[in-house]
C-alpha cells in the first residue's frame, strides 16, 4: 500500500512523498522553493528552507527529523560543505542519520536533499 503526500509542486511525473506499508515515508530530493518558486540565497539559507521543506512533509506523514534514518546530499559546490553541514546538524538529533554526500549539478539551487524515515507507530 502506498500513499502519496503533497507539498510543493513539482515539475514532473513524482509525488514529493510517498507512505509505504504504513511504517516508512520516502520523501523525494528537496530544494530551496517557497511556493514552487526558487528562493535563491547562501548556502546556509538553502539549506534551511530545504529541510524546512522536508520537515513539512516529514510532518504530514506522522514522522519527524527524529525518524529520518537516511539522506541524501546533493551539493553544487563541496567547498561549501562545512557551511551545509552547520544547517543540517541543527535539524538531525543523535543519533543522526545515515547519509550520502555529492557533488551535482542540480536544476535548480544549490542543495537538494532526499530522505527516509519511520512512521512511528
Amino acid at each position: 500500500m502506498r500513499q502519496a503526500l503533497v507539498g510543493a509542486a513539482v515539475g514532473g511525473p513524482y509525488s514529493p512523498a510517498v507512505i509505504a506499508e504504513g511504517k516508512f515515508v520516502f520523501v523525494a530530493g528537496q530544494g530551496p522553493l517557497r511556493d514552487g518558486v526558487y528562493n535563491p540565497g547562501t548556502i546556509a539559507d538553502e539549506t534551511r528552507l530545504t529541510l524546512e521543506n522536508m520537515g513539512a512533509l516529514l510532518e504530514q506523514a506522522g514522522s519527524g527529523f527524529e525518524h529520518v534514518v537516511r539522506c541524501g546530499v546533493w551539493l553544487v559546490d563541496l567547498a561549501e560543505f562545512a557551511d551545509f553541514n552547520d544547517v543540517y546538524r541543527t535539524f538531525f538529533p543523535e543519533p543522526r542519520p545515515a547519509r550520502a554526500t555529492v557533488r551535482a549539478d542540480l536544476l535548480v539551487g544549490r542543495v537538494e536533499i532526499d530522505c527516509i524515515a519511520v512512521v512511528p507507530t
